[in-house]
Parts: structure tokens; sequence; C-alpha cells
């Protein structure tokens, strides 16, 4: 999961519609994902109205064949919580503390309630699930 900068997070307008976008995403050793945005973003409006979320983490690349599918709730981290995560997210993205100084940005942590890693490189393929206290 921490090979790939970047996801698809996926969450669900006020209206029912779902919609999605790509992410710089960091994976926390709680296999928590956590990404920054504009508050003005469909995500976070769609997030703070329902905070189910879901992340795809794997290349597009050509030859790829591992990806990860996260299922969780997503919420804004404050304080210590927030720290712990910016620290991590700042060694991945540098150019995050610019970001820290526009108006308007928020940070999005995404906790698992569900996980699936996918390997197509091997035959058969590997196909594990983690729910809840899997990940825990």
């Amino acid at each position: 999961m921490r090979q790939e900068l970047y996801a698809v997070q996926a969450s669900v307008s006020p209206l029912g519609a779902p919609q999605a976008a790509i992410v710089g995403v960091i994976v926390s050793d709680k296999f928590e994902a956590f990404f920054d945005t504009l508050a003005s973003s469909r995500k976070t409006v769609n997030l703070r109205q329902n905070c189910a979320a879901a992340l795809v983490i794997g290349s597009a690349a050509s030859g790829s064949d591992c990806t990860v599918q996260l299922e969780g709730t997503a919420d804004e981290p404050t304080g210590a919580e927030l720290d712990r995560l910016l620290e991590l997210y700042f060694v991945r993205f540098p150019d995050g503390r610019e970001r820290q100084k526009w108006p308007g940005i928020t940070y999005w942590r995404v906790s698992p309630t569900w996980l699936r890693y996918s390997d197509y490189s091997i035959d058969p393929p590997e196909i594990v699930e983690f729910n809840t206290s899997d990940l825990a």
C-alpha cells in the first residue's frame, strides 16, 4: 500500500451519486489512509454529510498486478492525531507543508472497516480480505 503515491477515493454525494477523485495518500501502521483536499471540494462536502468512503490503491501502469481496495469511515483528525498523520504525510509529500497555508485546506483520514489485497501476478491469484477485527 505504501508503494503507491496516489489512490482513487470514492464518496457519495448528498443526492446519493457516487463520486471519485485521485488523491495523494499515505497509509499509517494502522492501515489508515490520509490525504488533504480543499473544503470546497466535492469529496469534503460529501464526507462531511456521509462519512462512508472507499479507496483503491494500485498502479494503473501496464503490468501492475496488485491492488488494495479499502472501505471505511472518514473523519477530520485534530490535535495529536492530526500531528501524527501530518508527520507521515510530509515525509511522502513535502509540498504538503506549503499547502497548509492554503485557505480551506482540510485533512481526511479513512479508518478501514474492510480491506482486500489482490495479487494477480501469481497463479492462482492471491486474494486476502480483512475486516475490522483483523485490522485491529
